[in-house]
């Protein structure tokens, strides 16, 4: 049978890792379930999980249900480590997404169910926690049905909530209850089953079930299992639908080699570790499969060593089919998201997720330490691409974006433990970025003026539409530059637009190459090559900045602040004090509707930089009975004076100091002769 990759994902502390272990358990591969409290757990193996009692990393395991070849992957449940599921979906078959019975649809539930029905990701439900006290299976259905999706089929029943004794109860096969669900969800999206239904005519079970194993693997229906990962219940019946309903993916092992890297690890020598899931061909020891980023081939590697997981633990294998997980040795200079042999079909990845809308400044406590600050974030940075790390050399200090204080302190700790680095972290800032207004244009020819570089380049600037990204066009013949230079073009525009005219990343636009020119090889007469006579890359990349900073000058850009989707539930005599409370936040409210019992619900955005000052608020406006939840939504435009962000490096707005820092740094090279005075 097909192996099946299988994410878990749940809001934090739904039990996510309980329920992995007693997967394990369920299939032999563990004697004892491990315990989150008590550190004990096989995917939770940082010292920091098991000093917190949270997921960080995502994690892989394998083991085998009914035949079934499972790699599970446990995923984390906080916010703050969303980068980590981010780059798991790609890579998944199926998912179960675990809700508690006694806390119900959380923030983090309703964002990672939105995800997974847009991928179309085929999902089962988990309700946990039957056992504890305060759980409620069908106010919990009800949250699902109401929150998540109505698309959902109940498959068990709950017998003595809320006390170790709980169990779950599968339905059986032609229950009028499970029937009559079948029938009016699965009629909704097969026009088959409607037909017969609207006539009257018998649907009988077999039928059903057929229907549901399609929907299910359409990712349009979604049964929902219940039971508890502390006790076992329901988890037999759990590890009977994931087999049954959630279908595998094997591919073709005789394709053209193409696999995903979700992961990364270092090894005890500090070698990368790729965790890749291969889509197809088969990877082998010693092969050398290109490397693919973002549609272009960025290196090559020679596979030197290869595991596959395998019941609990991973082994050392020759050769890595499709349709399997593998630990990766040997892809030098591999990152997140890279392609393993042939590059994936459409380029780079969507973004499932909203991207940091965070910032803090780190230093090294001891100046001393300042490389290897540098050395430890890089590392980290290869692990969280998200992270993004942005090194000002002037001050010693390096900004790290983040999604939340979690993340912040987290990374703080590893520094410590990990790499025996203390460092400084500044209060958390918001990240906001920049937008173009207008359309703007400079150019700058070879030697003339005031540039000293031996390049003309020209750039028109222009807005795009929010979330199309930088968009790079030539207007110019391919064959008036070699096309390195027109890569050290595009490459330097990029990196320059990460600080637009306040200091913030200007993350959509449309930059259009106008002018184009250079001076090819040259030396004087019986002379050897002479680098004051002939156009280099380093041409390019040094005037690029300087072109394009006239050109976003003249266009304009304006600051956009990133603004959260809100939604609060509060009892009716908490209203008069939290809209005023929301007004002076900058919150956007709409109208309060009734909840059904006696309070409302209200929805709105908010500033993100205003969301923890109403966390802080919200138990004295409510009297502890208010539940807040937000994501990212957008951004929009600031009010009032715009923010600036500090510049790191040197400064293309300001064109003296910019050159100065160029020939500086220039100078500094050994075998490299300036292009000309600055």
């Amino acid at each position: 049978m097909a192996p099946l990759n299988l994410g878990i994902l749940a809001h934090v502390d739904a039990g996510k890792t309980s329920l992995t272990e007693r997967l394990l358990h369920q299939a032999g591969v563990i004697d004892t379930p491990g315990s989150v409290d008590r550190g004990t757990t096989r995917t939770d193996t940082l010292a920091l999980e098991r000093q917190r009692g949270i997921t960080i990393k995502s994690a892989v395991v394998s083991f085998r249900l009914h035949g079934t070849t499972v790699n599970l992957i446990d995923t984390p449940g906080h916010p703050d480590f969303i980068a980590e599921v981010e780059r798991v979906l790609g890579v998944l078959d199926g998912a179960v997404l675990v809700v508690s019975a006694v806390e119900g649809v959380q923030p983090q539930t309703g964002v990672l169910m939105r995800t997974l029905r847009r991928l179309r990701i085929p999902t089962l439900v988990f309700v946990n926690k039957i056992d504890r006290s305060g759980a409620d299976l069908d106010r919990t259905l009800a949250g699902i049905t109401a929150r998540l999706t109505p698309d959902v089929v109940p498959l068990t029943a709950a017998r003595r909530q809320g006390t170790a004794a709980a169990e779950a109860v599968p339905y059986p096969p032609g229950d009028p209850e499970l029937t009559a669900r079948l029938t009016d969800v699965l009629a909704a999206h097969d026009d088959d089953l409607l037909a017969v239904y609207v006539e009257g005519g018998d649907l009988p079970y077999d039928r059903l079930r057929r229907a549901l194993a399609a929907r299910t693997a359409a990712a349009e229906v979604h049964p929902v299992y219940a039971g508890s990962a502390v006790t076992g219940a329901g988890v037999e019946a759990l590890a009977d639908g994931i087999t049954r309903w959630l279908p595998g993916s094997a591919g073709d092992p005789q394709g053209p080699l193409s696999g995903t890297v979700f992961t990364m690890q270092r090894g005890p020598a500090g070698e990368r570790i790729a965790f890749v899931r291969l889509a197809s061909g088969t990877l082998r020891v010693r092969d050398r499969p290109p490397l693919h980023r973002d549609g272009a081939v960025a290196g090559e590697g020679r596979i030197t060593a290869l595991t596959v997981f395998d019941q609990g633990t991973d082994r050392p294998v020759p050769q890595v089919p499709a349709g399997r997980i593998a630990k990766v040795w040997g892809l030098g200079d591999v990152r997140i998201g890279d392609t393993v042999g042939a590059p994936a079909p459409g380029g780079a990845p969507d973004r499932h997720f909203a991207p940091p809308s965070l910032e803090t400044v780190v230093s090294a406590r001891r100046p001393a330490d300042r490389a290897a600050l540098h050395t430890a974030l890089t590392r980290l940075a290869e692990q969280d691409p998200l992270i993004n790390l942005r090194r000002d050399e002037d001050r010693g200090e390096i900004a790290v974006s983040l999604y939340g204080e979690v993340q912040k302190e987290v990374i703080q700790a590893t520094l410590a433990a990990d790499h025996g680095v203390a460092a400084v972290f500044r209060p958390t800032t918001t990240l906001h970025i920049e937008r173009v207004t207008g359309t703007g244009a400079a150019v700058e020819f070879i030697k003339t003026g005031p540039n000293p570089f031996l390049a003309t380049v020209g750039l028109r600037v222009e807005p795009a539409p929010p979330g199309s990204g930088v968009v790079f066009r030539r207007e110019v013949e391919l064959g008036s530059l070699p096309y390195a230079f027109f890569t050290a073009v595009e490459e330097t525009v990029r990196a320059t637009l990460a600080q637009g005219l306040y200091g913030w990343q200007v993350p959509d636009c449309a930059v259009t190459m106008t002018h184009a020119g250079y001076w090819a090889r040259q030396s004087h007469a019986h002379a050897v090559f002479d680098k004051s006579m002939s156009s280099t890359s380093g041409d390019f990349r040094n005037l690029t900045p300087l072109v394009l900073a006239a050109a976003l000058r003249q266009a304009g850009t304006r600051v956009h602040e990133p603004m959260h989707r809100f939604r609060l539930e509060l009892p009716a005599d908490a209203l008069g004090a939290v809209l005023p409370a929301l007004t002076r936040l900058r919150a956007l409210p709409r109208t309060p509707a009734p909840d059904g019992a006696g309070g409302y619900v209200l929805q709105g955005d908010i500033p993100a930089a205003a969301v923890h000052a109403l966390e802080l608020r919200l138990p004295t406006l409510t009297s502890g009975e208010g539940v807040l939840e937000t994501a990212f939504d957008h951004y929009a435009p600031v009010r009032g004076e715009a923010p600036v962000r500090p510049r790191s490096g040197p400064d293309p707005l300001d064109r003296k100091e910019y050159l100065t820092a160029v020939q500086r740094r220039l100078t500094a090279l050994p075998s490299r002769t300036p292009a000309g005075p600055a």
